[in-house]
């Protein structure tokens, strides 16, 4: 944080400012954004609280998981196949994606859509 500084010295004048630092142990954070999860392996956590307010400083390996990518199995598609009669993969594939992999969503709207067919 302060370089060339001793980290007793600045834990003191953190203290002397009323801000307290912990380490928390911790094998993992996962941050959840919209699209994407942020992970953090063999983090350092460090929560620092001052003035009726904290925060975490974490350090660590960082890699990303794109969220925005669905995957579905073979055994999501025989499913919704036996639950559906619909024949054609490449249609439960796309309602499943579609419906972010949500199996019962995807029967739903293709019973639905078979229901309303001529």
């Amino acid at each position: 944080m302060f370089p060339n500084l001793d980290p007793k010295k600045l834990k003191g004048m953190l203290d002397k400012l009323g801000i307290k630092s912990t380490e928390i142990a911790s094998t993992q954070v996962v941050i959840h954004c919209n699209d994407k999860d942020i992970v953090v392996e063999a983090p350092q956590v460090t929560l620092i609280e001052g003035q009726g307010m904290s925060s975490f400083q974490i350090s660590g390996s960082v890699h990303e998981i794109d969220r925005s990518k669905v995957e579905i199995s073979d055994d999501d598609i025989k499913l919704v196949r036996e639950q559906t009669g619909v024949e054609d993969t490449a249609l439960i594939r796309k309602t499943l994606e579609a419906n972010h992999g949500n199996i019962a969503d995807a029967i739903l709207v293709l019973k639905s859509e078979k229901d309303s067919g001529p």
